[in-house]
């Protein structure tokens, strides 16, 4: 076989990345998601240009599974990123997530999954700028994203980076 000079490969992770750049975009312009559409958006945290607070970056040191549903807030889309307001343990962040750090996209409402190689050199450590949290308004304040509160009797279990085989359908 001869050389792809073409670099089709690359050429497609594009074109698929542009889809969910198209589906945050009129997601950001209405602000909801439509019917019951939510997304699982896994990045690579140490990617160039990710911007996430100092706590979620040692906490998730290497990858990172958002969910956007029903608690989010100011989503902003450029052609090489998005930003987007979310709440962990109550804590309301703000993330930027340049589309080439994404390494899975995930619509369970109807079983659609975009995985991309996001490749990084062995033992690189690249820089993400840190954003400190905001305050919400008393009349405005997110529920917790990662996780919900425990039951009664319950202990509380830290939150976790979601698999996205677990979504998966069987068979």
């Amino acid at each position: 076989m001869g050389q792809d000079h073409i670099r089709y490969d690359i050429l497609a992770q594009d074109a698929l990345r542009g889809v969910i750049r198209k589906v945050l975009a009129e997601v950001a312009a209405t602000g909801r998601l439509p019917g019951d559409h939510h997304f699982f958006i896994t990045f690579l945290t140490g990617a160039t240009g990710v911007r996430i607070s100092q706590h979620l970056k040692s906490k998730y040191p290497e990858q990172m599974t958002i969910v956007i549903q029903h608690q989010f807030w100011d989503m902003k889309i450029t052609e090489t990123h998005f930003e987007i307001g979310l709440s962990f343990s109550d804590v309301p962040e703000k993330l930027v997530i340049p589309f080439n750090a994404i390494r899975g996209f995930y619509d369970p409402s109807v079983n659609f999954e975009l995985e991309f190689d996001v490749p990084l050199a062995d033992g690189e450590e690249l820089p993400s700028g840190e954003i400190t949290a905001y305050p919400v308004d008393a009349a405005g304040k997110p529920d917790d994203v990662a996780g919900a509160k425990p039951a009664d009797g319950e202990e509380k279990k830290p939150g976790s980076v979601v698999s996205l085989d677990s979504f998966r359908k069987k068979q």
